[in-house]
């Protein structure tokens, strides 16, 4: 047998399957002709290119897939970044009140007091713009999603059921509750 000849059969006898554009010729028991030869091996180039092809997508899709679960991880460990240099200038801010606490002498305590509650005002500025929400208990309707029931206590100026005292306050971080609110629920009169 020669180059131009080559022994060409499928499953279903002497006719092969169309796999590309162009419509396969039946073959001859035995016998290819230059021209089938020219189409066979340009399929086959083809075939190799898009197997080549195909390779290069899977290799790019595993390459994604492992920055995207990099880039998860970095982001989960890394979360909190923002918000902690947010708070870094309230850190720094209690560094200077106490060192101001210890040179002072025994008539500031009332400066004290307003540098304290500066720091703390300027903490709650920085976690009300990360989202967290202080609940609100006293006076309302006591809800179980978000107050804790500590006690009940009698009342004849709060109604039934109405928070009377929060003990501790509570959070949520935009609609997701962190910590419920302790609270004291009044009750009627015996």
């Amino acid at each position: 047998m020669n180059e131009n000849e080559l022994n060409i059969t499928n499953q279903a006898g002497s006719t092969s399957e169309n796999v590309g554009n162009e419509p396969i010729v039946p073959l001859e028991a035995g016998k290819v002709t230059p021209e089938q030869l020219d189409a066979l091996q340009q399929r086959a180039a083809k075939a190799d290119e898009n197997w080549d092809r195909l390779l290069r997508t899977m290799a790019d899709l595993e390459n994604y897939r492992k920055r995207a679960t990099r880039d998860k991880q970095d982001a989960i460990k890394f979360a909190n970044e923002s918000l902690l240099a947010k708070l870094m200038p309230v850190l720094d801010s209690f560094d200077n009140a106490l060192a101001a606490a210890d040179k002072a002498s025994g008539d500031s305590p009332q400066a004290l007091r307003d540098g304290v509650a500066m720091i703390y005002q300027q903490l709650r500025q920085v976690l009300q713009e990360a989202g967290l929400e202080e609940v609100e208990a006293p006076g309302k309707p006591f809800d179980p999603n978000f107050h804790e029931a500590i006690a009940q206590q009698e009342s004849s100026t709060v109604p039934d059921g109405q928070v009377l005292q929060q003990l501790r306050k509570g959070y949520k971080l935009r609609e997701r509750l962190l910590r419920a609110a302790s609270v004291i629920v009044a009750k009627k009169p015996a």
